[in-house]
């Protein structure tokens, strides 16, 4: 079984949190779904994601609440299918997003949300109150669902830029950055995700047949599906996050580090629908969008970090990944736009 396929049993201990007592309890539920209650403490350890999603299903029906007691009013049984057959009815992702969106903030006490399009760049924006933030798996649960069915009505994964956090960051991070984002950033003053707003036009064109098919499947496609996949780009753009951009290989010395010829790298990325310029591109603009972030780096120092020979290189670079230049991205990133 690939690790991609599985979720750490750290998650499994949080959701059993507040939506099972422990002990004989959650050893009944856990022994149900195939999962061995020996290994909950086991840090280590990891729970294929049919498991996980059988853990998540036998919860909601046993609580009558899909999202593991972590709001005060439930999002009792049937919510998620609610949400996708009032959001497929719409024309395209945006108005498909609002709906569902809409929708949640209905349900849940404390995270009405909102969705927010500013030029090039879109974020769903939790309209929390004064209380103390919500731990991290509650959030990361709600992106789950949220960007989950984003992704099912798009029929293809939305690329996340950033997720922002009110909480502190967890012990464990490392799913939430399979499943999400590499860029995770906690103790924020509001909680967000932040995607490319060109992803909002997309229509949603699905039957309720396919709608069965989802439902029938969910989480667990939910949980693994829409990862960023274990493709050859995707270990390629691992590799360059690594390196100083000044040290990433030209196409001959990649093909050779892979075993490979340039004209084999080139027709294996084409068939993902890649190049290699493509994904320097994107992860300089990943690093990028993180560097802005941290308003003490200058302009400067990220053009140099990415390896632009000055600043100016880098505004004309960043407006055509994005729309929009790093010095109004910068204000959007760092204000709230509400």
């Amino acid at each position: 079984m690939s690790e991609k396929d599985t979720i750490s049993m750290q998650l499994v201990r949080e959701a059993l949190l507040q939506s099972c007592a422990p002990g004989a309890a959650s050893d009944e539920v856990l022994l149900k779904v195939g999962i061995d209650p020996e290994q909950l403490d086991a840090s280590t350890a990891r729970v294929p994601a049919t498991a996980y999603a059988r853990l998540w299903r036998l919860l909601a029906r046993r609580t009558d609440d899909e999202f593991f007691g972590m709001d005060p009013r439930k999002l009792k049984s049937g919510s998620l299918e609610f949400l996708c057959r009032t959001a497929m009815a719409q024309p395209n992702l945006a108005a498909g997003l609002e709906s569902g969106l809409a929708f949640l903030s209905l349900m849940f006490e404390r995270l009405p949300a909102q969705l927010v399009r500013q030029q090039s760049l879109a974020e769903i924006v939790l309209l929390e109150d004064e209380r103390a933030p919500c731990r991290a798996f509650t959030y990361f649960t709600y992106w789950m669902i949220v960007h989950g069915v984003a992704c099912w009505l798009a029929g293809r994964r939305i690329p996340i830029l950033a997720i922002e956090l009110r909480c502190p960051e967890p012990d464990f991070c490392d799913d939430y950055q399979v499943m999400f984002s590499q860029n995770l950033r906690f103790d924020r003053p509001r909680t967000r995700m932040i995607v490319a707003a060109d992803c909002l036009d997309l229509p949603i064109k699905r039957s309720y047949e396919e709608l069965k098919r989802f439902l029938a499947q969910a989480p667990a496609n939910i949980l693994v599906k829409y990862r960023d996949p274990q493709s050859l780009a995707s270990r390629i753009k691992h590799d360059l996050r690594q390196l100083p951009a000044a040290q990433w290989p030209e196409t001959e010395s990649l093909a050779h580090s892979l075993c490979m010829s340039a004209s084999t790298l080139r027709r294996r990325l084409a068939e993902e629908g890649q190049t290699y310029q493509g994904l320097k591109d994107g992860v300089r603009k990943e690093l990028a969008i993180v560097w802005l972030a941290e308003p003490q780096i200058s302009f400067t120092e990220i053009a140099s970090r990415l390896g632009f020979a000055d600043a100016s290189s880098f505004y004309k670079a960043f407006r055509k990944w994005s729309g929009s230049n790093p010095g109004h991205y910068r204000s959007l990133i760092l204000n709230d736009p509400i």
